[in-house]
């Protein structure tokens, strides 16, 4: 039995006549049954929830929101369920800024919708979250509308309970309109630019749930190097890499906070591979890049890239060992106060240097680093090298280039440092040693007042950790 949209009929008790939505599929339900449906069930107990831990963070978030609009109407959806194929959905997730500012994550209901309303005399907002309350027994949304009937997806929440739970004042869907002159999210640009802005410094809430996003992923990377003599084993290892991962995402997070990157021998060179549908062969890497999404919607963001068969070959080595050079590096130059572009500059002051002194440039090393004449070096490496994390796994993406691109860093900033280097199979440039080797090595920073700090540290970075870590726990 399929598990959303099956929906049979529209009818509800009384005197209405059943009205099958898909006659061809099953019978209407007879009149017996709409007769003593809304019959024979105990009472609901009703509790008031305690206020979720971020309430307290929520709530000054929305009083920076409020302060920034003064007298404006603003409207932030939370979004709708979106099709995947005739009567199926894909899973929910709420938009990110509506997750932000409500603190309602993995259990926000579709169609939700929160409301800024100016206070009379401009003196603020008054807040409200507007979502379909569960639905009193004697109607037929409980049985028949399988996209929110509890009969098909289990009990949903009453107003009072979120009202408690999340620190706002709730209303029943059916009672907000949408108004002429209303700032709605993702289509007025100021808005979304600020919302996505407040979220460039993370608050201790966050911080706290970056760190466990990090330490489930890093329990998924020590599950997959367990399973290297079954992934190796299996015809599409890369798909047993993914689903290794995916369980652990599952078990003690949320989900995965993006499409797993397992790609091995050739496949590590494109920078987005997620078919993941190849074999994974000893003497090869493989380029892992997964994270974690916990309960609260933060996720990890982490890369490590394995020798399949426990030990680097000596140009494999070289190649990791120059890409983790090149992440020290940025490592170094990230400090409070500093462009965040300047982590991408010192990597790639690295990545220059190195693809030079092996005679793959056509120039110099800092002729390539010319901005305007040079980039030679950016074949091998042409993605950033950071970018902002957090509820989202390219957070803030919405902030204009002065705060983000090319703002400065701050405490409480979270972001990664991920350099690579990728020799394409066919690439004529590159000795036929090198060709078909792709690298990278991604960690998730937190900013400081004392400068930065790798949350995923405790991962194995170097050739030698890596290579210890495989005899450790593959054996």
């Amino acid at each position: 039995m399929s598990t959303t949209g099956d929906s049979d009929t529209i009818a509800s008790t009384g005197t209405e006549t059943p009205v099958s939505t898909s006659t061809n599929r099953r019978q209407p339900y007879g009149q017996g049954f709409l007769d003593t449906i809304s019959q024979g069930w105990a009472d609901r107990p009703e509790s008031t929830p305690p206020a979720r831990e971020q309430s307290a963070f929520t709530a000054a978030r929305r009083d920076a929101v409020s302060s920034a609009f003064p007298g404006r109407r603003l409207v932030l959806p939370a979004g709708e369920l979106k099709q995947r194929s005739n009567d199926t959905d894909y899973p929910f997730r709420a938009h990110s800024a509506f997750s932000h500012l409500t603190g309602w994550a993995s259990d926000a209901e579709p169609g939700a919708v929160l409301v800024f309303e100016p206070r009379e005399g401009g003196s603020g907002h008054d807040v409200t979250l507007y979502f379909r309350e569960r639905a009193d027994r004697t109607t037929s949304e409980f049985y028949s509308d399988a996209s929110i009937g509890e009969f098909w997806i289990g009990p949903r929440p009453a107003l009072e309970g979120v009202a408690a739970d999340l620190g706002i004042a709730t209303a029943h869907v059916d009672d907000f309109e949408r108004r002429e002159d209303d700032l709605v999210l993702d289509e007025d640009d100021d808005l979304t630019r600020f919302v996505s802005e407040l979220r460039l410094v993370k608050d201790d809430y966050e911080i706290e749930q970056m760190k466990l996003a990090v330490e489930v992923t890093a329990h998924g990377f020590d599950d997959i190097v367990a399973h290297l003599p079954s992934v190796i084993a299996h015809p599409r290892g890369e798909r047993i890499v993914e689903g290794v991962f995916h369980r652990r995402a599952r078990s003690d997070g949320n989900a995965v906070g993006y499409d797993t990157i397992a790609a091995s021998g050739p496949h590590a060179c494109y920078l987005h591979w997620t078919r993941n549908d190849g074999a994974v062969v000893p003497g090869d890497l493989i380029l892992i890049d997964a994270g974690a999404e916990v309960d609260s919607l933060y996720t990890a963001d982490i890369t490590r890239t394995l020798p399949v068969n426990g030990r680097f070959t000596e140009i494999q080595r070289r190649i990791y060992e120059t890409v983790r050079e090149a992440a020290d590096a940025a490592f170094a130059a990230a400090r409070p106060g500093v462009r965040f572009r300047s982590i991408h500059e010192a990597a790639m002051q690295v990545i220059a240097t190195r693809v030079a002194e092996w005679g793959l440039l056509p120039v110099t090393a800092q002729e390539a680093l010319d901005a305007d004449r040079g980039g030679h070096h950016r074949r091998y490496m042409v993605h950033g090298t950071s970018h902002h994390l957090g509820i989202d796994v390219h957070d803030c993406a919405q902030a204009r280039r002065d705060m983000y691109y090319d703002g400065l860093l701050e405490p409480g900033m979270v972001f990664t440092i991920e350099p690579g280097l990728y020799f394409q199979i066919d690439d004529l440039t590159v000795p036929e040693e090198y060709r078909g080797i792709g690298v990278r090595i991604e960690d998730d920073i937190l900013m400081t007042d004392r400068g930065p700090v790798n949350l995923s540290a405790g991962i194995p970075r170097t050739a030698d950790e890596v290579e210890a870590w495989i005899a450790r726990l593959s054996a």
